[in-house]
């Protein structure tokens, strides 16, 4: 399936962006401390591809999800909220017989070695998607569809699903992909690492942290993931603080081996600073980060700036306690990735910052 080359849009369509994938509810804790200490919980909503829908709508693109949910208050609940955001969920499935799942966190930051999750999805209406079952004319409605590595680990189904989604068809949108490993979710051995390659060198554009690709596939450094990575127009490499590295290549998506001067001889490789952020909860930034690329993307935008949008997403997400929030105004952002380099890599942001005006915005030395 073709795509666009790196620096354009792509064709227009009724949806900006659908977002396949296992939503759940989260109950967060009410205090720090251990699962088995803490009191009482809240509940909020939690999945990697409907965090991204949510975020996009919120942006202001037309953006759907689709899932399946149990025909419970769960499902409900998760169904209702995602909807509030502005995300269509017109195509999201009921199982009568599996139930939603859930999951409960620490206040911890994932990053530590004190932070307990526990997932009660084994089973789960989710886990039922399958090539059989999916709203296939929904799915390929959208310019884009944003896919992620963790529904391939939930089934069998589900990863037939997803190499379904990713071949090479007519008609296909630009493909999307956050390899997204979660170690815990797969089921033994190193299925995980051929698979999560297996389906990024099927996509247009690829989401991946410099630290998931060594834990699952043992590379180390950017050039070296382009170099396992190399299909992709674009592949985005995630490097925590230091920023990302973005390769964009000017070739339609396609194995490479037709093209005798392979991906080193056609990228552009663009590096983007991180934000200084003042971090509040380490969770949401990969997907939110996901979200500024595509918004940027839909827009047409140069690579750094889609980078740099991808940037502000996730700080909007670092500064607050649950995975979604409000982003910042379209023109607010545009304004921030306007900066020069200098004025980019001495911007602070903290909480609330996402609500201020240019009259307001803090601009310090870290």
């Amino acid at each position: 399936m073709s795509g666009p080359a790196a620096g354009t849009a792509v064709a227009a369509t009724t949806t900006d962006v659908v977002c396949l994938g296992e939503s759940m509810v989260t109950f967060l804790p009410s205090q720090p401390g251990r699962l088995a200490d803490v009191p009482s919980f809240g509940r909020g909503i939690g999945g990697a591809e409907s965090n991204v829908a949510c975020a996009l709508a919120a942006a202001g693109h037309r953006a759907a999800w689709v899932g399946r949910v149990g025909a419970d208050g769960f499902g409900d609940h998760l169904v209702e909220t995602i909807a509030s955001y502005g995300v269509d969920t017109s195509a999201v499935r009921r199982d009568p017989v599996r139930p939603t799942g859930i999951y409960f966190r620490t206040a911890t930051d994932r990053g530590t070695d004190t932070h307990e999750v526990a997932y009660y999805r084994a089973g789960s209406a989710a886990s039922a998607m399958s090539p059989a079952n999916v709203p296939y004319e929904e799915l390929f409605a959208g310019r884009i569809l944003h896919l992620s590595g963790i529904t391939a680990a939930l089934s069998g189904d589900c990863l037939a699903l997803l190499r379904e989604l990713t071949a090479a068809r007519p008609g296909r949108p630009l493909v999307s992909f956050d390899v997204n490993h979660r170690p815990h979710l797969w089921r033994g051995g190193d299925a995980d690492a051929s698979v999560l390659l297996e389906l990024a060198r099927r996509a247009d554009l690829v989401f991946v942290g410099e630290d998931e690709a060594e834990e699952a596939w043992g590379i180390v450094g950017a050039e070296a993931i382009r170099a396992a990575v190399p299909e992709p127009s674009v592949l985005v490499v995630k490097r925590g603080s230091a920023g990302a590295t973005v390769f964009a290549s000017g070739l339609r998506p396609g194995p490479r081996s037709s093209n005798a001067g392979g991906a080193e001889d056609t990228d552009t490789v663009t590096h983007v600073p991180a934000l200084h952020v003042d971090v509040v909860a380490a969770v949401g930034a990969g997907d939110a980060f996901a979200a500024g690329f595509l918004s940027a993307t839909l827009r047409g935008l140069p690579v750094r700036d889609r980078a740099r949008h991808g940037h502000l997403m996730a700080a909007a997400a670092l500064t607050v306690p649950g995975d979604l929030t409000e982003p910042p105004a379209r023109d607010h952002a545009d304004r921030l990735v306007a900066l020069d380099d200098d004025a980019w890599g001495t911007l602070r942001l903290g909480p609330g910052w996402t609500a201020a005006d240019r009259a307001s915005e803090e601009v310090r030395t870290p």
